[in-house]
């Protein structure tokens, strides 16, 4: 028998050096152990001085230690891959030891038959009721290491806890809370609750964020700009569009429920943030009331929103190259056509590409310019300062996109406003196109220097030319002399 654990030891230390896998090599380094031990107890019995009767307990227990070696390793070498470093999705480690530990019993039973059937029935009872609740987890965690409705990593809600799974064992669940705190929950109360998975069958969680909107305006008017207020926000998930649904007819308004997909579960509470507040800076600039609650027919009159008056917009407009040119009338007419709009932080106030016939004047905030492929910041944009004119003036489309860098305060001044000046007074083409060529010949100059190319400015008749053809002004007028 000595001879038969020698054998048994090289082939053992041989399977392991073949094997890849850190697991399987693990398993066979202790089975080779315990077979060694064999070998050793086989020796002292046949080679060493001792007693009859400590001969008698060797030759009954050495044969339980090769049989555990062997069926260590067996079951190692069965179920795990050799050639890729991985655990089976089926059998992890709790389920393999709990597979030994049954062969094993079965084996020693065989082994040792007399002693065992002795003493099995009172053993089985006194251990059953000693260790009622332990066993209970036990089998609970063999039941959800095998059917496997969560792992390591995921988020799960459980006994009444959310929680990111960080460790399963054989008695209970680890789970680290949003918190940072860990909550141990045993096997045997998994296996009776509802388990939620956040993180199954996809990664994607679905939110729901509700808000209230005036009767006065139309549903559909308010989803479109719902949708548009939140498609920037990063923390979405890509290719999930949002939904926007007529929920309740409230007491005092209409309740819209947005419903949006998020990756990240630990940010669903900075996701309805997020949509609340780009929600409400778009209202916001659009009129769209949010109703106070109310319980009796009253109307209250809400405050109108502190900011500059006409005139302190007139000046504001002074300050602006490409107004300076104009009179003080003709600033203080454009500047009570023009709309105040106010962005959060981090809101896109235009897009790149996109279609544009207005520009924007900074009143308060901040603002970043950004170029696209790969986006980055070329300018900020501080108060005083504009952008957009090429749209306002010929419909181009908006050349880089602009970021509100903190709460801004913006004056819009649109395409039909101008007109409506320009055809008061025609000599505002000429003033404003006079400007606007020179800031874009400078503009020009700057990227040509940069790139270390030579880039001819667009002539100021061509510029006028094109402003006129976007502003519709008829023939007849573009013929007029200007002054």
């Amino acid at each position: 028998m000595l001879a038969a654990g020698i054998v048994f030891l090289v082939v053992l230390l041989a399977l392991r050096g073949a094997s890849a896998n850190r697991y399987v090599r693990g398993r066979l380094l202790v089975s080779s152990g315990l077979v060694a031990l064999y070998a050793l107890l086989e020796a002292l019995r046949a080679y060493a001085p001792l007693s009859r009767a400590l001969t008698g307990h060797l030759a009954a227990w050495a044969p339980l230690v090769l049989a555990l070696g062997l069926i260590h390793a067996l079951v190692a070498l069965a179920i795990n891959p050799w050639r890729s470093d991985r655990v089976p999705d089926r059998f992890p480690h709790i389920v393999q030891d709990a597979i030994v530990i049954a062969l094993f019993a079965v084996a020693a039973t065989l082994i040792l038959q007399e002693r065992i059937l002795a003493t099995s029935a009172v053993g089985a009872v006194v251990i059953g009721l000693a260790l009622q609740d332990t066993l209970g987890n036990l089998f609970a965690g063999l039941a959800i290491q095998i059917e496997k409705p969560f792992r390591v990593g995921h988020w799960i809600r459980a006994g009444g806890t959310d929680g990111l799974v960080s460790e399963v064992t054989w008695r209970a669940t680890k789970l680290q809370t949003k918190a940072g705190n860990f909550v141990v929950v045993p096997n045997s109360i998994l296996s009776r609750e509802t388990i939620v998975n956040y993180s199954e069958p996809t990664p994607e969680t679905r939110l729901e964020v509700d808000v209230g909107v005036s009767y006065d305006v139309p549903p559909n008017q308010v989803k479109a700009a719902i949708r548009e207020a939140i498609r920037d926000e990063p923390l979405l998930a890509p290719g999930r569009d949002p939904d926007v649904l007529v929920a309740d007819f409230g007491p005092s308004a209409i309740v819209y429920r947005i419903r949006v997909w998020t990756a990240d579960f630990t940010a669903d509470d900075r996701l309805r943030d997020a949509v609340r507040s780009r929600v409400y800076y778009a209202f916001r600039r659009l009129g769209f009331e949010i109703p106070y609650p109310v319980q009796v027919h009253a109307r209250r009159r809400a405050a109108a929103p502190a900011g500059p008056g006409p005139e302190a917009l007139a000046r504001m407009l002074a300050g602006v190259e490409v107004f300076a040119a104009l009179t003080d009338e003709e600033r203080g007419e454009l500047a009570r056509g023009a709309f105040l709009r106010d962005y959060g932080a981090g809101e896109t106030i235009v897009h790149q590409g996109d279609p544009g016939s207005s520009m924007f004047v900074i009143c308060s905030g901040e603002a970043v310019v950004l170029l696209d492929a790969p986006p980055h910041e070329v300018a900020r944009l501080s108060p005083g300062q504009f952008f957009g004119e090429m749209s306002l003036l010929t419909g181009e489309p908006r050349a880089a996109t602009v970021v509100a860098a903190t709460d801004c305060s913006l004056l819009e001044i649109t395409m039909e406003e101008f007109r409506r000046l320009v055809l008061a007074d025609p000599v505002v083409v000429e003033r404003v196109a006079a400007a606007v060529a020179a800031r874009r010949e400078e503009l020009e100059q700057r990227r040509a220097a940069a790139a270390g190319v030579a880039a001819p400015p667009e002539p100021e008749q061509s510029l006028i030319g094109r402003i006129r053809r976007f502003l519709r002004l008829t023939p007849a007028y573009s013929e007029r002399p200007l002054n």
